[in-house]
Formats: structure tokens, sequence, C-alpha cells
């Protein structure tokens, strides 16, 4: 599940080699392909997306970390004329800055001394799909300037050939600010500026019931839904994190929770400021909410539970001892 609530469907079909035409098409979200939110924010990332993919311009897509960018880039996507061919995504903080050229464009033989084969950078593999770029202000400006000619010309050349290639994939960049250096320069583009939650705050709980859906029935378990305290708590928080925080909380409170409602405490979060327990009184909390979660799956079955668990069964043993929770109400 992406960041923004995006699911992505595989790709699949047309040949990577042909250039694909986009022009006027029926579209509509389908249920695997939407953005979740309430927000008037996200109804206007919903249309720009929209627009973005019923046409083809290079997209870039700016926001915080975690906000979803690159989740939004899948969905575009999916969305295009291009869903049937491949996405190609390229890390520039994932990648060594030396080898950001190869990765992008693709090398001849022997052009690194300790890579010697040659290589098929993203664009090439991409083909006439969607190649997306995390990360854009990491590549250094040469490499930049490289890949908007290659867009204004729409075709490059991979590092040790002077040979030119046809470039057909859709380029969709990601960066933390819109009003920064653009990589696409004078080359007609289009922007998307995804906000952080703590600024669309009528996504919050929306998201939440949609990651909380996502990760019970990936459990196994019923999505029962959140207590009042837990709503509270989940509006009150700041979010630094953005939405990938909201998700892996949501994710970590289905565990410890399991079919029961999710509470505050198990989203680790407390709906007063000055109600702070100590790192001691935390950490057997947590271990409480495990151990239930654990035994109610496993229906009081310690070995399995310590399977699941990957500790040892003594291990285990000791550590329901400490809660002073007793297996035998889960039987």
């Amino acid at each position: 599940m992406s960041e923004l609530g995006v699911h992505r469907e595989r790709s699949r079909g047309k040949s990577e080699g042909e250039p694909i035409q986009i022009g006027d098409r029926p579209t509509g979200r389908r249920r695997d392909d939407r953005i979740v939110g309430a927000s008037r924010a996200t109804q206007e990332v919903v249309e720009q997306a929209l627009s973005a993919a019923g046409g083809d311009l290079p997209i870039r897509i700016a926001g915080p970390s975690g906000s979803g960018k690159g989740h939004l880039a899948q969905t575009i996507h999916t969305w295009s004329q291009r869903s049937g061919v491949p996405l190609v995504a390229v890390s520039c903080a994932a990648v060594a800055e030396a080898l950001l050229g190869r990765e992008l464009f693709g090398c001849e033989a022997a052009t690194y001394p300790t890579l010697p084969e040659e290589y098929d950078g993203a664009l090439s593999r991409a083909g006439s799909g969607t190649i997306v770029i995390d990360h854009i202000d990491r590549l250094p400006t040469p490499l930049q300037d490289t890949l908007t000619k290659a867009i204004a010309d729409r075709r490059y050349q991979r590092e040790g050939d002077a040979t030119m290639i046809p470039l057909h994939a859709r380029v969709i960049v990601t960066c933390l600010e819109s009003n920064g250096h653009s990589p696409f320069a004078n080359v007609p583009s289009q922007t998307i500026a995804l906000p952080p939650l703590a600024d669309r705050a009528e996504d919050i709980l929306p998201l939440a019931a949609h990651f909380l859906r996502l990760h019970a029935e990936a459990e196994g378990l019923e999505a029962v839904g959140f207590t009042a305290d837990a709503r509270t708590a989940l509006l009150a928080e700041p979010w630094p994190g953005n939405v990938r925080e909201l998700r892996e909380r949501v994710r970590q409170a289905v565990r410890l929770a399991g079919n029961g409602a999710i509470s505050a405490e198990a989203l680790l979060l407390s709906t007063d400021a000055a109600e702070v327990p100590s790192f001691k009184e935390a950490k057997r909390a947590f271990e409480t909410r495990y151990v239930i979660g654990l035994l109610r799956r496993c229906d009081g079955n310690i070995s399995r539970a310590a399977r699941l668990a990957k500790k040892d069964r003594k291990d285990f043993y000791d550590v329901i001892r400490r809660t002073g929770i007793d297996p035998a109400e889960f039987r």
C-alpha cells in the first residue's frame, strides 16, 4: 500500500520498443488505483494527477519525505495509457554518485574498469513506459543538464557510446521543494505539490481507516475500528513522518491489538502530552500488548506464538510470565 493510499497494478502487455501515442481517452479511477483522502488539497492532487495521466509531459512531484511522491508517480503511470508497459524507478539517494550516469543512461562495455560489462540504463529498461527518478535534487548538475537535453531532444547516449538512442519513456521526477531548480529547464512540464499530512488533517482518519483495513486483512484479522481516544490522538499528532508514519503506526497497532479495536496505546500515541510513561513502563506495556496479540492469534499455544515471535520457547515463556498474562485465557 502506498503512502497516499494508492494501489498499483502490475504492468503488462505492450512492447517496450514502440512509442505510445497519448491522446483523448475515457478514463476513470479504478478501485485499485485510488488516492484516499477527504481534504480539498487531496482532491486537487487527484485532479492534477488525472490531468497528468491523460497527457505526456514530464512531471515533477514535490513534497516532504513520507508524503507519497513515489506512489503518486506510480498511480499516474497506472492511470495513463502507458500502464501496460514498464515503470522503472531509480533513487538518486540509493545509487553512488559516481554511478548515477551509468544507472540512468547505461554504458558500453569497459566504460567502468570495476564494472566492465555493458549496462542497460533505466531509460532503456523503461522502454515506452515510465521512468521515475526519486530525489532528483541529489542528481549532480551535469547529469541534470544531460537529462534535460535528453528529454528535450527525445534521445540520449549511453556512456562511452556516441550512438543516439530514441527516448520513448515518460519522465517523472520527485523532489522535496516545488520552488527549487527544475530539472526540466525550459521543457514544458507539470508540477504537482503534495502538502504535509499536518496541513490536511481531514485526510488523517480516512487514511487511518484505509490502512487498518489493509493491514488487518494482511494479518488475517477483523478490522474493528479505532476507539474514541485513538481518533482524538490521531488528529492531535503532528505526524512529522507524514503518511508513511501513519501507515506504519497503524500496521504496528494491528499486530499489537489483534482483533480488538485500536486504542491510542496500541498506536503508541498519548492523548495527554503531560502523561509520558517512563521507558520501563512503555516497554512493559508494549510486551503486554504484543503477547496478548500473539496468544490471541495462536489460541493460547505458547510454542506457536514463540515461533511467530522468532524466540526460544523458554525465553518467550519468561516474557509471558513478566506480563502476568495467563495463556489459558486464550484457549
